[in-house]
């Protein structure tokens, strides 16, 4: 299974975390976004960043791995990795802060991460009804 997904991240207490070559990033505590993509392995792609055990390839992969963050939910959609960006920049117009850089590093995009202060069905809603089409996968991992 292929496609773009969204992850639904919570972060339980403000942390500051050393993202890769981002640096020292500090997590308000609330609600993000992940805007990711896998054209393989969607599904295993999505469990591994509920795991809190992993060697950090993406950055992502420090956030989740931190005691204090929980990786809540994910919704994907069939699409080719191109969207990936698309979505992203759909996100950032109704998010309340972008966290500059993170998950971008191969693209132009500004991020794929941010900080949402509305609900994440509602988030969903919008994007679907945006790329006019319905969630393929639909994950709960809290």
């Amino acid at each position: 299974m292929r496609g773009v997904y969204l992850l639904l991240i919570r972060v339980e207490k403000s942390v500051k975390i050393k993202v890769g070559k981002l640096g020292l990033i500090d997590f308000e505590k609330g609600e993000y976004v992940y805007v990711g993509s896998d054209q393989r392995n969607l599904e295993k792609r999505i469990r591994r960043h509920s795991a809190k055990n992993k060697k950090k390839k993406w950055h992502i992969d420090y956030l989740t791995a931190n005691e204090n963050v929980a990786t809540v939910a994910a919704y994907a959609y069939d699409l080719p990795k191109e969207y990936e960006c698309k979505i992203a920049k759909e996100v950032s117009t109704i998010s309340s802060k972008i966290i500059k850089g993170f998950g971008s590093s191969d693209c132009r995009c500004p991020s794929h991460f941010f900080k949402i202060d509305r609900g994440f069905n509602e988030l969903i809603s919008k994007i679907s009804n945006r790329i006019k089409k319905a969630p393929i996968l639909k994950m709960r991992f809290v």
